[in-house]
């Protein structure tokens, strides 16, 4: 790393040895660079063995495509071998590795399936309607006494049940974070001295939940932290040769870690171990959603680390962007109106590069700040932002905007006032499903050659060599339509693909009830399976590959295809008894979960801005992070989207037909944690935790602010809107910035 210039706060990380040390860093401040670079050193070193390795956890898959190949950049500059040294994982990717290794030990069979969140979805909902089902008036109490009976029918049938569906993701999240299973959660309850109403009914949609996941011999990535950090509690021989394998554990985006996540790397880095943690806690954005907590790693700097650091320079934005980010957190510490959320900040503050530095900060310009203080109605803030980015991209055709939502809906009304002007976007809003397809695709062509004689299996892998059928004309669709149901007919497979007897060969028993198209169309295919069950003989990887190169051009599949090929082929090496109906088993586990453990998504982990020059980049500020455009506006920051704790603000958990403004996740969460806390006992009080939630929700939403202010680097276009209703107003926060801004001389 001769030709590289660090940073001081940089060189002194690098120079860590071992111990406990803990990074806050803000953003653009390159701590992927930095840990990748800290992962080098430490293996370059010579102090590992050969069979130990760096552990690199962190938060998203796209880190993990990231961190691999910065590490093995640095690592192939200093003439060592690359990809062997570290391993880079997600938590559940790591936690993966651990139970896989010995999944008896907590009670699952060899090869236990791990369902994805789409599934997991579909199983809470089915709980959710089966209670529904059974309790259509057990939550008449919780809803607002002023709706009239019809009113009341009609929030039953299409208000309540998407209601309980998020509050049974919290509920079964928390109690699997809690480590309690639907029995012990049981025995909790029957303690209580008085009802708690909501928690009995998280239970029950629990167990219900927990009860299908059994039937289908599976688990969620819940079950699988929680499962992980029971095996290492449980065998300490295990523990220690996974300590002795990974003598260094570096954690990225720690402000984002959970309970069960801090204890799984506690664990493995031992008393006194080595363990790093790098993270914003000022950009924890996630706690809403999940049950991350950045006072996780503020206590860890703040108590436990034996080396307390900071990375304060940051190259990304002009000094009048800086000079906003740093004037929030202040105004947060100091004079938020509501005391307790002058927490939700808090130094350090942003240092722009030193002088020389190879990333410099882009040249001051007052003027690339716009801090809009009208008041727009929801359309004409559509076409405030439509209008002004027609002017602005015709001059600026090299260079990166974004437009930042609060909320998918609000984005997909912005590209909709954006089509209208015949302006060129890149939707980044919602996942697309084209690596999991073309996972998928393969998983299914390696179902088939693991069972030749089945005409189904025949049949889907016609489907999956024609897959894009569905986008021709009428007639071709006819015909390949056609051919899948000959296919799925054909009784004996062998007759078709290879027949040993002219006289045995089903092709020619169609010739004369079968149109030529349809008899070319099925030698065709069957040239196609001759070549498919050749690759038998090849290493699964190989076979991977080559089956690969049959179906995809695009780039992005070709390189899932490799990533499932090296997967395969590490699981075959562990399980040399397995032959290819066991390996299509792993690939089909792979092929659901492929964003959670190969870390490859060209959604999300390929996103780069600098691909989309003189496009508009619509996407929302949580999936803004970690990104950056020249350019970005941020939308709808009103005090519905970004409130403050005031008497005129409302927030998105509360809902209208719920009585006394309840929020009903949030009082079942307080109900479990009054039905399992121990010591001194306190009683649950009706309130106090919607109250609770606010607080939390005001933290997070100011993160969310200051993250979406540090994604720009040269301007930043900030409006308000009054909402559906017409009586939201600016959001404190912004309004705040605004008078300071106009007021600097």
């Amino acid at each position: 790393m001769t030709n590289i210039t660090f940073r001081p706060s940089q060189t002194e990380i690098l120079a860590y040895t071992g111990g406990t040390l803990g990074i806050s860093a803000v953003p653009g401040a390159g701590k992927t660079f930095t840990l990748s670079a800290l992962a080098a050193e430490i293996i370059s070193r010579g102090d590992l063995d050969p069979e130990q390795e760096v552990l690199v956890v962190t938060l998203v898959n796209s880190a993990v495509d990231n961190f691999s190949a910065r590490i093995g950049e640095f690592i192939a500059e200093r003439g060592l071998l690359p990809r062997v040294g570290y391993r880079v994982r997600t938590l559940h990717g790591l936690a993966h590795d651990i139970v896989r290794e010995k999944p008896g030990m907590v009670g699952l069979e060899d090869r236990f399936q791990i369902i994805d969140e789409r599934e997991a979805g579909f199983i809470r909902r089915e709980a959710v309607s089966a209670w529904l089902a059974a309790h259509p008036h057990d939550l008449d109490d919780f809803l607002d006494p002023s709706l009239d009976d019809s009113k009341r029918d009609w929030v039953r049938r299409q208000q309540l049940p998407k209601l309980l569906e998020g509050l049974a993701l919290a509920f079964v999240r928390s109690s699997k974070d809690r480590r309690l299973t639907p029995d012990a959660l049981r025995a909790h309850l029957d303690r209580q001295p008085a009802p708690l109403p909501l928690a009995e009914m998280g239970w029950q949609i629990y167990a219900d939940y927990q009860r299908a996941l059994a039937y289908r011999g599976a688990v969620d990535f819940d079950d699988l932290i929680r499962l992980a950090l029971d095996l290492l509690e449980r065998d300490q021989e295990f523990l220690e040769r996974l300590r002795y394998r990974w003598p260094y554990v570096l954690e990225d985006e720690a402000q984002d870690s959970s309970k069960l996540q801090e204890d799984i790397l506690r664990l493995l880095a031992g008393e006194k171990g080595n363990w790093v943690r790098v993270g914003d806690p000022n950009q924890a954005i996630f706690e809403t959603f999940t049950t991350a907590d950045p006072r996780y790693l503020r206590d860890f700097i703040a108590r436990e680390a034996d080396f307390p650091r900071e990375l304060p320079e940051s190259g990304r934005s002009q000094p009048g962007i800086i000079a906003l980010a740093n004037r929030l957190i202040d105004w947060v510490m100091e004079e938020h109106p509501d005391a307790e959320a002058r927490g939700a900040l808090a130094p350090p503050h942003i240092r722009p590069a030193p002088e020389g530095d190879p990333q410099p900060n882009p040249p001051d310009d007052p003027a690339g700040i716009r801090l809009i203080g009208s008041k727009f109605s929801p359309e004409a803030e559509l076409q405030a932002v439509a209008d002004s980015l027609s002017r602005w991209l015709p001059d600026h055709p090299d260079q990166t905007v974004a437009v930042l939502v609060p909320r998918n809906t609000r984005g997909m009304e912005i590209i909709e006032a954006l089509k209208e002007r015949g302006l060129d976007y890149v939707e980044f809003l919602s996942s697309t499903t084209s690596t999991r397809a073309a996972a998928g695709a393969l998983g299914n062509l390696v179902n088939y050659l693991a069972d030749p004689q089945s005409p189904t299996k025949l049949a889907t892998a016609y489907k999956v060599w024609r897959r894009d059928w569905r986008e021709g004309e009428d007639e071709q669709k006819s015909r390949y339509g056609r051919v899948s149901k000959l296919l799925r007919k054909c009784r004996r497979v062998e007759d078709f693909v290879s027949p040993q007897d002219p006289a045995r060969d089903w092709l020619s028993g169609l010739r004369e009830s079968e149109s030529e198209q349809i008899l070319l169309e099925l030698e065709s295919f069957r040239e196609v399976v001759k070549r498919w069950q050749g690759t038998t003989l090849l290493p699964i990887d190989q076979m991977v590959l080559t089956l690969a190169q049959d179906l995809f051009t695009d780039a992005a599949d070709l390189a899932l295809a490799h990533k499932l090929a090296l997967l395969l082929r590490q699981v075959s090496e562990a399980h040399r008894d397995w032959r290819l109906p066991d390996l299509t088993g792993e690939l089909a586990v792979i092929a659901r979960n492929e964003r959670r453990f190969i870390g490859f998504s060209s959604d999300d982990a390929g996103f780069k801005p600098e691909n989309y020059r003189g496009k508009v980049v619509v996407t929302t500020m949580h999936k803004a992070k970690g990104l950056e455009w020249d350019r970005v506006y941020l939308m709808s920051v009103n005090n519905y989207s970004f409130p403050s704790g005031q008497p005129n603000d409302s927030y998105i958990s509360e809902k209208w037909f719920v009585r006394d403004g309840l929020n009903l996740e949030a009082e079942a969460l307080a109900q479990l944690e009054a039905a399992t806390q121990r010591g001194e006992y306190e009683w649950y009080a009706e309130g106090q935790a919607t109250l609770a939630a606010r607080l939390d929700y005001v933290k997070e939403r100011l993160r969310l602010f200051y993250v979406g202010l540090t994604r720009a680097r040269r301007e930043i276009v900030v409006t308000w809107n009054t909402g559906r209703r017409g009586d939201a107003t600016q959001a404190l926060p912004f309004a705040a910035l605004q008078g300071w801004w106009d007021g600097r001389e």
